[in-house]
């Protein structure tokens, strides 16, 4: 795994994926379309959906509205927990891809580690993989105990894992863990879904550098390689959450950050999924 002047990484099959995208969780209707339109306008080429979310058809008309060629964009899309099992993930991705209208995902997930169903399920995103239908295949919300599991059963190594990951829940033993089986960590809801901006150490960080409690928290992100997908349906957010490529986090204001861990999760703990 190697970034290329943070703007990209590369998977564990060789491609590469950009290390900031715009998530779209809770993005709905016209205002999705028109965040995915103004992410790319402001130079976004990774967008991140679900077929949960229920945006899969805004998010395929945004980029063919873009003008943008299929290549330069990295989609990524996830498996609904209701379509776990074999034959029912496979029918699932021909729903997703009928919903961007695209031929491909460049990424599909696991959207959560379903009890029972999950290795089942991975050995059909292992057909679509081989098949050319996703150029990379991986995993969302798996502990490291998931992750071993998946990797005791299969030869095929899961290309990325997301998961919830910000300096409040700096997972560092499963960055570790992910790192040495080769998977890229990439983090959701890294703004702390704005429940901590006003933390005193991030502000005093964001002045220091003249930046939004934002850029910090997205900075900080990129400076440990990890990949990041910040979700807002708001212009004026979205472009500020890209302008974040030209100052880098001196090493004490880091460990600052580090130290702010609390182990807590904001979103979904999957810990307790057996």
């Amino acid at each position: 795994m190697t970034a290329s002047m943070d703007h990209t990484i590369s998977l564990n099959n060789g491609i590469g994926m950009p290390t900031l995208g715009l998530g779209t969780y809770l993005s709905h209707g016209e205002a999705c379309y028109r965040a995915v339109r103004w992410a790319f306008d402001t130079g976004y080429r990774l967008v991140d959906t679900a077929l949960a979310y229920g945006n899969e058809p805004q998010v395929g008309r945004a980029l063919r509205d873009s003008g943008l060629p299929r290549e330069e964009v990295f989609l990524t899309s996830k498996l609904e927990n209701d379509d776990h099992g074999y034959a029912t993930t496979l029918r699932a991705c021909e729903r997703t891809l009928a919903h961007l209208r695209t031929d491909y995902l460049d990424l599909y997930l696991i959207h959560w580690p379903v009890e029972g169903l999950r290795l089942e399920t991975w050995r059909a995103l292992e057909v679509l993989l081989e098949e050319g239908t996703c150029r990379a295949i991986g995993v969302s919300n798996y502990t490291q105990r998931h992750l071993q599991e998946l990797l005791d059963h299969s030869e095929v190594v899961p290309a990325v894992n997301q998961v919830e990951f910000h300096p409040f829940l700096y997972q560092r033993e499963l960055l570790g863990f992910c790192r040495e089986q080769g998977i890229v960590l990439q983090a959701y809801s890294p703004l702390v879904k704005a429940q901590r901006m006003d933390d005193p150490v991030l502000d005093t960080v964001a002045e220091k550098y003249a930046r939004t409690p934002a850029q910090i928290l997205l900075r900080w992100h990129l400076d440990h390689s990890v990949p990041t997908i910040p979700k807002s349906i708001h212009r004026e957010h979205i472009e500020e959450n890209f302008a974040v490529w030209d100052f880098r986090l001196e090493e004490e204001d880091r460990a600052r950050l580090d130290a702010l861990d609390g182990g807590r999760h904001f979103d979904w703990d999957p810990s307790a999924v057996p």
